[in-house]
């Protein structure tokens, strides 16, 4: 009887690895590789940062919000390492030089043709049995943003003509209907 082979477990040496402007994340060891962002994912991640920044800033608030490439070591492990479109981190602590070790607050992937399966299921998982409080998919290409509120199980979708209410703020929405 033939055993089969045992696939290769990946880790943050893997990322350290890699030359200079190719990309990949880890997730429970396994490799996932990068492509290039298009123009209009960088804009509406871009559009994501500032507004995210601007209220975070004129509320005086203490979160940090990071875009990648920014590290994201979930599980404070070699074999979990990503980099989120947006990242925003409240817990001061978790923050190195290096990045975040443990799970952000909240975090926004912006999806391409390339990371559907990997935002849409990988992710989603990952993100939720990691500790992350608020996650969203932000897909251009179907007019769709997905909310998930780990905090209450919660699960809303809204289009690019919605404003989006930040779950981990009280008093905070998003509009997208200048993104599309």
């Amino acid at each position: 009887m033939a055993l089969a082979k045992k696939e290769t477990e990946y880790t943050t040496d893997y990322i350290y690895s890699l030359p200079d402007g190719q990309r990949a994340e880890i997730i429970n060891g396994k490799v996932y590789m990068m492509s290039p962002p298009t123009r209009k994912h960088q804009r509406i991640v871009g559009e994501l940062f500032r507004k995210i920044g601007n209220y975070i800033e004129s509320n005086k608030g203490s979160c940090e919000v990071d875009i990648a490439p920014f590290a994201v070591f979930l599980n404070q492990d070699d074999k979990n390492y990503v980099e989120p479109d947006i990242s925003v981190i409240c817990d001061k602590y978790k923050l190195t030089d290096k990045g975040c070790n443990g799970a952000p607050d909240w975090i926004i992937e912006v999806v391409s043709p390339s990371s559907i399966r990997i935002d849409y299921m990988i992710k989603l998982f990952k993100y939720r049995t990691s500790g992350v409080r608020e996650y969203w998919i932000v897909d251009s290409e179907k007019d769709r943003i997905t909310v998930y509120n780990f905090d209450t199980d919660d699960i809303y979708e809204y289009s690019f003509d919605n404003s989006v209410k930040v779950g981990i703020y009280e008093d905070f929405e998003i509009d997208f209907s200048r993104m599309k």
